[in-house]
This record gives C-alpha cells, sequence and structure tokens, in this order.
C-alpha cells in the first residue's frame, strides 16, 4: 500500500474521516496477514514508511503507525504518506543464554 491519505475532506466530519483512515489501515494489514507463507517463512513482515509527503517519508516500525498518525493531526496537518510493504521472514533464534519469556505477575499454579 502505498498512499497519500487526505485528512480534511468537505462534507466529512474529521474524526470519522481518521477512524475510517486507521480501519483501511488495519485491514489492509490484516489482509496481507492472510496471505498464505512462502516456503521457509515464518510470519510476513512490513516495511512501513511515513511522512506529510512521498518526499520525506522516513521508515518506522509498523506499531508506530498510529501514533505518527496522531501526531500529524495534533500538528493541524492536512495529509500524510503511509507506504506499507509486506515481505515474508523468519525468526531469529535467541542468543544462547537467554530464557524464554515468564509468567511475571506472580500467578504460578504449581503450588
Amino acid at each position: 500500500m502505498r498512499k497519500t491519505f487526505q485528512l480534511q475532506v468537505e462534507g466529512k466530519h474529521p474524526d470519522r474521516l481518521l477512524e475510517a483512515i486507521k480501519h483501511e489501515i488495519r485491514k489492509y494489514i490484516k489482509r496481507e496477514r492472510g496471505h498464505a507463507l512462502p516456503a521457509g517463512a515464518d510470519f510476513w513482515d512490513f516495511d512501513c514508511r511515513f511522512g506529510t509527503a512521498a518526499d520525506n517519508a522516513e521508515t518506522i516500525h509498523l506499531s508506530a503507525i498510529t501514533a505518527s498518525i496522531d501526531h500529524v493531526v495534533a500538528e493541524g496537518g492536512k495529509q500524510f504518506y503511509l507506504e506499507i510493504l509486506a515481505r515474508p521472514a523468519t525468526r531469529k533464534p535467541r542468543p544462547a543464554g537467554e530464557a524464554a519469556p515468564s509468567d511475571e505477575d506472580g500467578d504460578d499454579e504449581d503450588n
């Protein structure tokens, strides 16, 4: 997905338009994750770029998209550019000696 989203459209409430944009982005990510993985891949990774225009877009993490959109809206921006490209990836093994994530809330059911 490579798209410039307009934040101010005549006849549409800005808050509803913003929610519709976020919904479209989430729907795209969900659709891409549903595609069959190629052999040797573990998951779909996403390369994301964000900016006020395509010329000044910078690389960001997938989880930072919503915060970046909210930042542009708070500054009063009229549009933003978002690029999300899915690519197959493989998980890297944990380094030796690193413990697996554990239950840190103290609810140990064995006792």
